[in-house]
């Protein structure tokens, strides 16, 4: 069969699966072994197998669940309240020190849970309805922590870091060691945003 005609029922199947509403991976997983099969054969299953255990046996890859659970036990914990109290009451007599507590909160807990969408949740619902009830605007209450949660791809170890150095062949202690400086950079340069309107 032509490669171009091959092309275009993955394509069509695909976007069909995809639209039905299952969710991307097991709607993925389904094409690819309904296609494999029909166009090689049942022996190809083998092969199916072997390529997903493959993908799968990485033991850097086991630290991406283990992040996830660390942020959401410490999410689910008083640990950021704790943590977002701690700079606030350290930082009150700073101009701007609440904008710059939900910067520093928001590092510190990227910090722990390596990803951005945790940290945003964890300290936005500490953080937004305590800035409101300071008199702090909408806008201001909800940049700080959309610039501090997206501090957490920047600070290692992060989950995008493992996957970019898994992708590109890269030590991860490497790339670990490289972003350190980057990230206080970037954290000093966005509450110094947070300081001066």
């Amino acid at each position: 069969m032509d490669p171009l005609i091959i092309a275009l029922i993955v394509a069509i199947f695909t976007l069909l699966v995809l639209f039905s509403g299952i969710p991307i991976a097991f709607g993925l997983s389904f094409v690819s072994i309904v296609l494999l099969v029909s166009f090689e054969g049942f022996q190809m299953l083998d092969v199916f197998a072997e390529t997903f255990f493959a993908g799968l046996n990485s033991f850097v890859l086991l630290s991406i669940p283990m992040f996830i659970l660390m942020g959401m036990a410490v999410a689910n914990s008083p640990a950021g309240k704790d943590l977002y109290t701690g700079l606030d009451r350290w930082l009150w007599r700073v101009p701007g020190g609440l904008v710059i507590s939900n910067i520093g909160a928001c590092s510190i807990f990227a910090a722990l849970s390596g990803s951005s969408p945790a940290t945003c949740a964890a300290i936005g619902t500490m953080g937004i309805p305590e800035m409101r009830k300071r008199g702090y605007s909408d806008q201001i209450a909800t940049g700080t922590i959309a610039a501090g949660g997206t501090l957490g791809v920047l600070i290692p170890p992060s989950i995008v870091l493992i996957v970019y150095g898994i992708a590109t062949g890269t030590s991860i202690g490497e790339i670990i060691f490289m972003w350190i400086g980057a990230r206080f950079y970037v954290g000093r340069y966005v509450c110094n945003l947070g300081t001066y309107p």
